[in-house]
């Protein structure tokens, strides 16, 4: 009879465990048409669905944001100082004194369109066909360039107005080279997939240091606004980092009216805003770095039509990419891999 009684008591438990297991998974968040995109400054609508009548306490978190749950309508205000993009929304709660745990990816994007902005070509000047560009920045009136293909990386120390190279190195054959930036006297170089970067004294261009990638795959394009990096490695993700050691802190997502973007390239710090160049798009995104917002486009096609197309010359390989913003007047300076032509413009809107 104990024993009958030990495998009633022990089949009772085990019943009790499937149905909460089955519960949880019937547990869903619903939304609206299915629909998981939210603007920014407006609020997030869902229903949470439980298949049985009871009461509902806990709360929700995004972005380390919480919001208390007491019943099965989900309101969430979504603040402009969030942060635009992908990011999870997490919900913790109790129903029937039971606890549950349940994620959802949403995401956020802006609550406008970006503004569309034009081009006006203010000088051009010859540039070294044969440098597959990566990156551009000058410091003063010296333009510095990094180039990439393996076997024919560089650094480089150019005068723009002639095109001559005034000093290089070349990078190790086994390393693909990307974008550059510039700080305290150092310039730091991209490698596209090796997992490291270059850092090299800005007048003797001797290599003093190497950094690693920590979440980040690749490398592509890099700035920096005086006090932080921001590096992009291709996805929908601009990375920040922390200057002294190099490593990734945090990132943004570059992110419209319709959703985030990738395969963001080069990148330029101007004005407070980051500026990339889209890779095979003909422009440029300007991106605002507290949140992700791209607030604007810069369409620059028409301009690859200018140069003198090799006979070797491929749409797909012969892209803008290259920016750079000379201190002095303000104007960009823009280029492509393996263009004759460097441009000097001044933007607009349209």
């Amino acid at each position: 009879m104990r024993f009958l009684k030990h495998l009633f008591f022990i089949f009772l438990a085990f019943n009790l465990l499937s149905c909460e297991d089955d519960l949880a998974k019937q547990i869903q968040l619903k939304f609206p048409d299915n629909q998981t995109k939210v603007q920014i400054g407006s609020k997030l609508n869902a229903t949470l669905f439980i298949p049985k009548e009871g009461t509902i306490s806990g709360e929700i978190t995004l972005q380390g944001q919480k919001f208390p749950i007491n019943n099965t309508r989900i309101e969430i205000p979504i603040s402009t100082n969030l942060l635009l993009g992908k990011h999870q929304l997490k919900l913790d709660f109790k129903f029937n004194k039971e606890e549950f745990r349940l994620q959802k990816e949403i995401e956020i994007i802006n609550n406008q369109p970006p503004k569309l902005m034009g081009y006006s070509i203010v000088n051009t000047y010859p540039h070294n066909a044969k440098a597959y560009t990566q990156g551009l920045e000058f410091v003063g009136d010296t333009l510095y360039e990094g180039t990439g293909q393996y076997k024919q990386s560089s650094l480089r120390k150019v005068d723009y107005k002639t095109g001559k190279v005034l000093q290089k190195i070349n990078l190790p054959d086994r390393v693909f080279g990307e974008g550059v930036s510039i700080l305290n006297g150092k310039i730091y170089q991209l490698t596209w997939r090796s997992g490291y970067g270059f850092i090299y004294d800005l007048t003797t261009f001797e290599e003093l240091d190497k950094f690693a990638f920590n979440n980040s795959a690749e490398g592509w394009g890099l700035c920096n606004d005086g006090e932080r990096f921001y590096k992009s490695d291709g996805t929908d993700k601009i990375w920040i980092l922390e200057p002294e050691t190099m490593k990734e802190l945090s990132y943004i997502q570059p992110t419209t009216d319709n959703g985030t973007n990738k395969q963001l390239n080069e990148l330029e710090w101007v004005n407070g805003k980051i500026y990339a160049n889209t890779y095979q798009r003909d422009g440029v995104a300007i991106i605002n770095p507290k949140n992700g917002a791209i607030d604007a486009v810069i369409d620059f096609r028409g301009l690859r039509d200018l140069i003198n197309k090799p006979a070797d010359f491929d749409p797909q390989n012969h892209v803008l990419n290259g920016i750079a913003v000379h201190p002095e007047t303000g104007n960009l300076f823009v280029t492509g891999k393996n263009w004759d032509k460097l441009f000097e413009v001044e933007i607009y809107e349209k």
